[in-house]
């Protein structure tokens, strides 16, 4: 029998909603106990599309009913005080993007997990896209050379749409997965530049230009305002350069009610018209896409909690992007680089 960990999810708003739940719920190591929420709107909402799970009014009812995680899917400026709820509780914590509002706090929230011995990390999904998978392991191989540019973008034509105070703006919600994501690939920034736009108090445009200890240069994109979006990557190197248009299909899947128990080995699998193209010159041919691995991170979680792996993701990694993110705003609001 599979040893199991009993989760809860806080909050049911459209992240918890899409997002999360169908991913817990699918993951054959977890128990999915149920949501906290004092919505009597959302509580409805459980009670039809959940009918096994129960409603808590705390994250403390939760943790006695036997839940042992929390994932935190709550809006932005939520986030740090339910993290420390749930570690003086003892419960293992998830907290979904933007980890925090500033790199201050989320320093001290990930410094307060590990002196109350709390596991805790964070839901950055999108280091298991298909294309950046496949990024991956065309780097690994080889198959670039020597990377030079690292072009990342998220961009989407949404005219009448306000940037939501729930994700913080578009450069904490878009800005917190391509950030990770460069970091990851090539390492520490040394330098950040940016630009922001916005008609409200939250940037709903950004352009951010990282430095890296390495060599590498990332240009990065994120915004509800573009018509016309340009490709989801674009990687140069020395041998030559991967070009991949579209978003990863994952997104698109949970939108459709679909996850990975009903799916199964078919979940993130990309059709082939979705497949980047490696360049060389004048020619291109395409690259099978990787199977993208959203599925993974849960069941990754709750092995590290029963003591058979790593967390998916270091916390620390994401006290590293909210650095670079701090740095664009100030840069962005001088004009001038920031020096990290």
């Amino acid at each position: 029998m599979i040893e199991r960990l009993r989760v809860a999810l806080v909050g049911y708003g459209s992240g918890g909603r899409i997002f999360h739940a169908p991913l817990i719920a699918s993951a054959e190591n977890i128990d999915f106990a149920g949501v906290v929420t004092t919505s009597e709107e959302r509580r409805k909402q459980v009670a039809e599309q959940l009918p096994d799970a129960k409603t808590y009014d705390s994250i403390a009812a939760a943790a006695a009913d036997g839940v042992k995680a929390v994932t935190v899917s709550t809006p932005a400026a939520t986030h740090a005080d339910l993290a420390r709820q749930a570690i003086a509780l003892g419960l293992a914590v998830v907290v979904d993007k933007p980890f925090t509002l500033d790199a201050q706090t989320a320093r001290d929230l990930v410094k307060t997990a590990e002196a109350a011995e709390v596991p805790l990390t964070v839901y950055q999904n999108r280091r298991w896209d298909s294309d950046y998978l496949t990024i991956q392991k065309l780097i690994q191989k080889g198959s670039l050379g020597t990377i030079r540019r690292f072009e990342s973008r998220m961009e989407r034509w949404a005219p009448d749409r306000l940037p939501s105070p729930a994700g913080g703006g578009t450069l904490l919600d878009f800005g917190s997965h391509l950030v990770d994501q460069a970091l990851k690939l090539h390492g520490p920034a040394q330098r950040v530049y940016a630009e922001m736009r916005g008609e409200s108090e939250l940037d709903d445009d950004f352009f951010l230009a990282m430095h890296h200890l390495s060599g590498v240069e990332s240009h990065l994109w994120g915004s509800w305002r573009q018509a016309g979006p340009g490709p989801r990557f674009r990687v140069s190197g020395t041998a030559g350069t991967f070009i991949s248009v579209e978003l990863d299909g994952q997104e698109e899947l949970l939108k459709a009610g679909k996850n990975p128990a009903k799916l199964g080995d078919r979940w993130g699998v990309e059709h082939e018209h979705r497949w980047g193209h490696l360049w060389r010159g004048a020619t291109g041919a395409p690259v099978e896409s990787c199977r993208g691995r959203w599925d993974s991170f849960y069941p990754a979680f709750a092995d590290a909690i029963l003591g058979n792996g790593p967390l998916p993701v270091d916390p620390w990694d994401t006290v590293r992007a909210m650095e670079v993110l701090d740095a664009a705003r100030l840069s962005a609001s001088t004009g001038r680089s920031v020096t990290l």
